[in-house]
């Protein structure tokens, strides 16, 4: 954002300055202030104008023949996928002889699972009685559904394992015709004899076998009804009563947040878009000119009149001494504060009354001077079109603008030396750029920047330490000599510049 052409001043330059973003950020406080406050009433009406519906919940202990200790909730997670098909969905509506549809009525409950054997299903209704039964009938069809689904799996496990059974009966049989076909003869042959000793030990292995399978398929029928009693109702369908006090604090709170992030993300990237400086070390790289005050844009708070008051003073004397000093015509002109420059224009104008006659000369937007109440002791104000050649004994001193719009070739009757009265955050880069070009072709000098409404936690440097002569082509192109001579008896940038701090100040 500077106006210097070295190249370790572009090599330092920050992509994103951090500062500057928080800085004007802050200073658009009312923009996410604002969008907050929408966000917490529109939380809060949402919850007064759309309450929730009736609503019931139940919970069911669903028992599985698969629990280990080390589940992850597999087991819970199929049961609430089940729970959400249209199976259960048109039992459920079976049982209340309903004629819904079960993709709709899917809509209005849900299954969640509490623990890997505790299901937890929300339903609504048109009214609390109607979410219970819908509760309840929804429960039982899932419990009925669950001891089906179980019953058939022990069974057709019990029914693999008998025909396996079955099988080896069958060969056991086959076997034990093989050893009675044997005639006693034959054992004194060695062959036969081991053929014989085999065909015992096949048996033995069937029997063991047989024995096995008989036991497994008891076990896998005697599962089933520890998994049937484990799967039940353990929590009765009630209806759930809800707070609308909570419930509008709640949404309240939660809009409140989504509306300052919303207000803040809004606000940020304005920031980054519009790219208007408010670091006072901003507005004076631009401008090529350094800050010689700060003035707040409103008197603030009662302990700060004073502050502001003294702020105020010392610019006019600043100012005073300026104009007193300078062989060349000075003027006022603003960017975004013409009441402000409006009123430093009189208190400088005031001030130098004593010493002569002075005119202001007002070219300022709008009636801000033209239209006032004059007090007793107020210099003359006369419109720019109306005014003519000052006589010699008059001081006269220019009041205009360098908004957008601005007759450049005009400025230059307003005062061939000018102080920049700007607002902060007010102008982009791009158009202080503008300002500082345009007056140097009109060879203005800038002698200095009043910035309006700074940021009070701005600690950054306003002041352009190599002078004039890096940033006004109009005042370079004077004599060496004469600008050496001016920038000599000029005042230090910082003769008027406000305290930082209240350190500062006492």
């Amino acid at each position: 954002m500077t106006t210097s052409t070295t190249p370790e001043s572009s090599a330092t330059t920050p992509l994103l300055d951090l500062q500057a973003l928080v800085v004007a950020v802050r200073r658009r406080r009312r923009l996410w202030c604002a969008m907050a406050l929408l966000g917490l009433l529109a939380g809060a009406a949402v919850a007064v104008l759309m309450p929730p519906p009736p609503t019931a919940v139940t919970k069911v202990l669903v028992a599985h023949k698969e629990d280990q200790p080390n589940d992850t909730g597999t087991l819970i997670r199929t049961d609430v996928e089940v729970l959400g098909t249209t199976r259960i969905a048109e039992n459920a509506l079976r049982s209340l002889k309903s004629h819904e549809d079960p993709e709709d009525f899917m809509r209005d409950y849900r299954g969640a699972g509490i623990t890997n054997n505790l299901l937890e299903i929300t339903v609504t209704g048109d009214s609390d009685a109607e979410a219970v039964a819908r509760a309840g009938a929804l429960a039982d069809a899932f419990v009925a559904d669950h001891v089906r689904r179980m019953r058939a799996t022990a069974n057709a496990e019990a029914k693999a394992l008998l025909d396996q059974r079955d099988r080896m009966k069958d060969e056991l049989a086959q076997v034990n015709k093989d050893i009675g076909d044997r005639s006693p003869e034959t054992a004194s042959d060695p062959q036969e004899s081991a053929s014989i000793e085999s065909l015992f030990a096949r048996r033995a292995e069937l029997t063991t076998r047989i024995a096995d399978f008989n036991q497994r398929a008891e076990e896998a029928r005697v599962g089933t009804p520890q998994v049937v009693a484990g799967t039940e109702i353990v929590d009765a369908p009630r209806p759930v009563r809800h707070s609308l006090p909570k419930a509008a604090a709640t949404d309240a709170a939660i809009g409140l947040v989504l509306g300052l992030v919303l207000g803040l993300s809004v606000a940020a990237v304005g920031v980054v878009v519009a790219d208007r400086p408010v670091l006072r070390r901003d507005i004076a790289a631009n401008l090529g000119a350094s800050v010689i005050a700060e003035l707040p844009r409103r008197p603030g708070r009662p302990w700060r009149r004073r502050r502001t008051r003294l702020s105020r003073e010392r610019l006019t004397a600043h100012l005073a001494r300026t104009v007193r000093g300078s062989t060349e015509p000075v003027s006022l002109l603003e960017l975004g504060c013409a009441r402000a420059t409006g009123v430093i224009a009189l208190d400088l104008a005031r001030a130098m009354a004593a010493e002569g006659a002075v005119t202001v000369v007002d070219a300022l937007p709008g009636p801000q001077l033209a239209d006032r109440r004059p007090k007793p002791g107020d210099p003359a104000v006369v419109g720019a079109e109306r005014a003519a050649a000052p006589p010699p004994q008059e001081r006269r001193l220019g009041v205009g603008s360098v908004a957008p719009g601005t007759a450049w070739t005009d400025l230059r009757y307003l005062g061939t030396q000018t102080v920049l009265v700007v607002r902060a955050g007010h102008g982009g880069a791009a158009w202080l750029h503008t300002v500082a070009r345009q007056l140097a072709d009109q060879h203005i000098a800038v002698i200095g920047v009043v910035l309006i409404d700074p940021d009070p936690r701005d600690r950054t440097d306003g002041t352009l330490w190599d002078g004039l002569h890096t940033a006004l082509r109009g005042r370079s192109e004077r004599p060496a000599q004469q600008t050496g001579r001016r920038r000599t008896e000029r005042q230090p940038m910082w003769a008027a510049r406000g305290a930082d701090n209240d350190q500062e100040a006492r």
